[in-house]
């Protein structure tokens, strides 16, 4: 069995590193910086690895999950700048000067998120695979319009998959986490 080969990097400089993957091919590495849930982290990478791999593989922010492979389901959802983005399709490299805030960044530490106490206390999650996608699009909408109508809602969540809930559940957790936000926020405006 072969091992990749150790690197140390000079931070310094910054350059591309040459290694060799497991199998034995060489790889050309870049240090890259990302702004995620709030810290600065900094990773060598290869030019061409996809956000939901660096989040995963090299940060261990194992919460957005590769659900399809062709973007369609929103497992991997995270936000960038605040938008939800499919980190299955996207480009790490692309992403550097950005923030990026991943399903473990909805809560302070210590705290759930009203989104996340929305989903835990009205059965939004049943096998949890879907959840982090559904949770980030639910923030993203908030954030923007913390008094969504029906249909607004629906709309938010309609290019997420679920496979367990039936969908009800869901709704039934972003209007929980609504009425969770008004109450955290009592100068929320009411429709």
């Amino acid at each position: 069995m072969r091992f990749p080969l150790l690197l140390i990097l000079d931070i310094e400089k910054a350059q591309p590193v040459v290694v060799e993957d497991s199998g034995g091919e060489p790889v050309n590495k870049e240090l890259m910086r990302w702004r995620v849930n709030g810290e600065e982290r900094e990773v060598a990478v290869a030019p061409n690895k996809l956000l939901l791999e660096v989040l995963r593989e090299d940060l261990g922010l194992t919460g957005s999950k590769r659900g399809c492979d062709d973007s369609s389901c929103g497992c991997c959802a995270v936000l960038i700048d605040g938008v939800p983005m499919l980190s299955c399709v996207a480009l790490a490299a692309s992403y550097q000067d950005c923030e990026i805030t991943t399903i473990e960044g909805l809560g302070a530490p210590g705290e759930l998120d009203p989104v996340q106490e929305g989903f835990a206390e009205a059965g939004g999650a049943q096998c949890g695979f879907c959840t982090p996608g559904f949770m980030i699009a639910t923030r993203a909408l908030l954030d923007r319009n913390p008094n969504p109508t029906p249909e607004e809602i629906r709309e938010a969540l309609s290019s997420n998959l679920c496979r367990c809930t039936g969908y009800m559940q869901i709704y039934e957790s972003v209007c929980y986490a609504i009425e969770k936000s008004r109450a955290r926020t009592p100068a929320a405006v009411e429709r």
